[in-house]
């Protein structure tokens, strides 16, 4: 009877165009998301277990908005199904995404009906043999839950909006910030606005402007915490906050891949036609008008010159992005190339020489020799390139064994090899190293080490406030900073800053027809 009556209710509101309940009844919302970037550059593959998915009740420990005594928590029936966040990698097989998006979908249909579904993605998953994975997911969804289901969808700003993607949801933003220091903010967002169109009865918002820009650029030209990146986000707020309009968003897109779908978005939603068109219009001509000035947010340079540059500073610590590999933007993490050079260099020969950090590269094979030998004894084994051998082999490293961790979500085993004066972080399997725990759990002091060279691109938080200088080193890798030595074949072209003579493009708004 219980179950009839509210079919009926949702029925009765799916017909009147809300999707609203009864003020006696709160709102079904459903949680489902996979999140990833993975390079079409990189000859890696990403296979169902990097998602480290979490099922039903566990996805809630993912957002600290939904805790168990959260306002937010009371206001709905929520009804998570599957939450899949993996390192950015290589493309994901086509049967681990078919694995997971089943499981989803077969977790969605025990629940049904929605009032809501909240869409928790990252925008920059490339599956083998399928173009844009997240316009495929959302249309399965959307097949399912049906029409009248509200869609509230977060994202990166790195992730890339089709048409498709935008037709199927209803409300979409992304975040602000590059460093992503407002991605839990942004999923909030999400949900608030998701919960605040369902019991305010409005529903769906009326309109949904979409703009395409033709600009394909790296994070590290596009960073927030300079110009004009700061300017063009800091626009983005007043925007989304004017009376009819829900949110207004602009995705730098990812240039990392091979696909039509990569390249910038702007994208408006709200009640006000007018309104919605205008704000969308002014934000895309805003971004085509600053393409010139974009630039690192840092100063970039070869190895040699950034090796240089670092050992003849009085600053310490030195950081050097090692950005070519960078895991953090979809590298393999395994590439050798600058880790060879490094240890190349007569400066670094002695124990007494100028301390360096290198953090990090993975070889499997060599932590099983360090956990046989010990803290304290030697090991000599093989490291690196067994995903991407592309720019070096594997480097044979001897050296003494300074610290072993376990259990470390992502690298499994961690083991700190001193060679010469450089401490070089060797994983079981690749990770990123961006905060200071990451070092100092290892026994490692990253404000006091001469040299830090990191496999990232810019310099997350923690390490950018640690830093005393810093340099981003323009190294060989699956995420290479230098777009023009890609080999793309599939964008769409013209596209800057490869065809920087291009006509201007239409940057009119195109109506995005609403999901049902």
């Amino acid at each position: 009877m219980f179950h009839s009556k509210r079919l009926f209710l949702w029925t009765f509101f799916c017909l009147v165009g809300a999707g609203h309940v009864s003020a006696s009844d709160k709102p079904r919302i459903a949680i489902a998301g996979l999140s990833i970037e993975s390079s079409t550059f990189s000859p890696a593959l990403t296979h169902e277990e990097a998602f480290h998915t979490k099922y039903g009740n566990e996805v809630f420990s993912l957002y600290p908005f939904l805790s168990i005594d959260s306002p937010l928590r009371n206001r709905a029936t929520w009804l998570p199904t599957l939450i899949g966040n993996a390192l950015p990698g290589g493309t994901v097989t086509r049967e681990a995404y078919e694995t997971l998006v089943n499981r989803t979908l077969d977790s969605l249909k025990k629940n049904l009906p929605y009032d809501g579904l909240y869409f928790d993605i990252h925008g920059a998953m490339s599956v083998v043999g399928l173009d844009d994975p997240e316009g495929d997911f959302i249309v399965r969804i959307r097949d399912l839950v049906g029409k009248r289901t509200i869609i509230s969808t977060s994202m990166d700003l790195h992730g890339n909006v089709s048409w498709r993607l935008a037709e199927n949801t209803d409300l979409i933003t992304c975040y602000r910030m590059a460093p992503h220091e407002d991605a839990m903010l942004t999923r909030e967002r999400a949900v608030v606005n998701l919960l605040y169109r369902i019991e305010s009865g409005k529903g769906k918002p009326a309109y949904k402007a979409w703009i395409p820009l033709p600009i394909l650029l790296p994070g590290e030209k596009t960073s927030t915490r300079i110009e004009p990146g700061k300017s063009l986000y800091k626009a983005v707020e007043p925007a989304s906050t004017q009376v009819g309009v829900t949110d207004a968003a602009i995705w730098i897109g990812y240039a990392w891949a091979d696909e039509p779908r990569n390249h910038a978005v702007v994208m408006v939603t709200g009640d006000d036609q007018e309104k919605v068109k205008h704000t969308a219009e002014r934000l895309a001509e805003n971004f085509w008008e600053a393409r010139f000035r974009f630039g690192f947010v840092a100063p970039t340079a070869t190895l040699q010159v950034c090796l240089d540059s670092a050992l003849a500073s009085p600053k310490h610590p030195f950081y050097i992005s090692d950005m070519g590999d960078n895991p953090t933007a979809g590298g393999a993490g395994d590439v050798t190339w600058t880790l060879r050079e490094i240890l190349a260099r007569p400066e670094f020969k002695s124990e007494n020489g100028p301390e360096l950090i290198y953090a990090s590269i993975p070889g499997p094979g060599l932590i099983s020799h360090a956990i046989q030998s010990g803290i304290g004894g030697q090991v000599e084994g093989y490291v690196g390139a067994m995903v991407d051998a592309r720019y070096a082999p594997p480097l044979l490293i001897s050296g003494k064994i300074e610290s072993i961790q376990y259990g470390d979500k992502d690298a499994e085993v961690e083991a700190v090899v001193r060679v010469g004066s450089v401490h070089i972080i060797v994983t079981k399997k690749r990770k990123p190293y961006h905060r200071e725990i990451d070092f100092t759990r290892l026994g490692l002091n990253p404000r006091r080490a001469n040299i830090v060279v990191v496999k990232i691109g810019y310099l997350q938080p923690e390490l950018y406030a640690m830093k005393a200088d810093w340099i981003m080193a323009l190294t060989p890798g699956g995420v290479d900073q230098d777009l023009g030595r890609l080999p793309y074949k599939r964008i769409d072209r013209p596209m800057f800053p490869f065809d920087k003579n291009m006509a201007e493009p239409d940057l009119h708004a195109r109506m995005v027809p609403l999901s049902n």
